[in-house]
């Protein structure tokens, strides 16, 4: 999720798309949450890891 938060970013910021840069920052944010949760033991998802 946060390879593809940046991979929009990258779009956004050539295309000059605004909205591909709100989502894109809000993926990398929300996948940052999951990585972190995931590490430090919790279950995410029904998993004890995320990715």
């Amino acid at each position: 999720m946060i390879a593809l938060g940046v991979i929009l970013l990258i779009i956004a910021f050539l295309a000059k798309i605004s909205i591909l840069w709100i989502i894109g920052i809000i993926l990398i944010v929300i996948g940052a949450i999951l990585f972190l949760l995931g590490h430090v033991g919790h279950a995410v998802g029904g998993r004890r890891h995320y990715w």
